[in-house]
């Protein structure tokens, strides 16, 4: 079975960064291209054309892959690779899913949870496991609260399963650290300069991609691996692009 882990690109309530579309309809189309070939709309099959369309948005709408030059220019002392860079070895692949949607909690997601998970149901990584987090923040979707209110995940936690040999991680939530107004806060108050994306900084230290934005992982099996294929849009020398993250049950 397969199961669709990307969300539609769209305008919904909150979303930082308004998506554009223009439209082409086929009798526009119809035209636009007779006008470029000297033929008139009604020379086509039913006075029509093909369509397009023309959009804005950025690399970070919408269920997308962040690779590790968003994260900054080097990765383990080399040139960070762009998206267009990523090896297909990473995105396709066995993956898990960890459910920890039940937790009350409003904190990062720590270490502790990820290994009391993994151990709860037996789950032994292996390099190049795909991870996708499910931490509830899905069922927002729709409200602005979304883009708000989530947990994000640790360092430590990162950094403990980055030790598995992992290289891509997934979250059903909009980002990946906490929400922005909780990461300035705590810098405000201690000036301390780490709460500052520190998991999206840590893939300078430790080459990583990270999927932002997945839904349905409730729908995948507890405890058991399954098939993901995850690859980002090929877009030549950018930090991010978009997926169609597919699980194969």
């Amino acid at each position: 079975m397969l199961i669709d882990l990307s969300r539609e690109i769209s305008n919904v309530a909150g979303e930082p960064d308004e998506v554009s579309v223009e439209v082409l309809s086929h009798e526009e189309g119809a035209k636009v291209l007779g006008e470029k070939f000297g033929l008139t709309q009604y020379d086509f099959p039913d006075n029509m054309a093909i369509n397009n369309e023309r959009i804005s948005l950025t690399t970070h709408t919408g269920t997308h892959m962040d690779s590790p030059y968003h994260y900054g220019p080097s990765s383990e002392g080399k040139i960070a690779k762009r998206i267009s860079d990523i090896p297909l070895e990473w995105c396709v692949n066995k993956g898990i899913m960890v459910d920890l949607s039940d937790s009350n909690s409003q904190k990062p997601v720590t270490k502790e949870e990820i290994k009391n998970y993994l151990e709860k149901y037996k789950i032994k990584l292996v390099p190049l496991t795909i991870i996708l987090i499910n931490t509830g923040a899905d069922l927002k979707w729709g409200k602005p609260e979304y883009f708000t209110d989530f947990r994000g995940i640790s360092r430590e936690a990162l950094k403990y399963l980055l030790n598995f040999g992992v290289k891509v991680i997934g979250v059903d939530s909009f980002g990946f650290d906490p929400p922005f107004n909780r990461m300035l806060k705590d810098y405000t108050e201690s000036k301390d300069n780490s709460f500052l994306w520190p998991s999206h900084i840590f893939g300078r230290t430790k080459e990583y991609c990270q999927i932002e934005r997945l839904t349905n992982l409730d729908l995948l099996p507890k405890g058991d691996f399954f098939d993901v294929f995850c690859a980002p849009i090929k877009i030549k020398n950018l930090g991010a692009g978009w997926c169609r993250v597919v699980a194969i049950v």
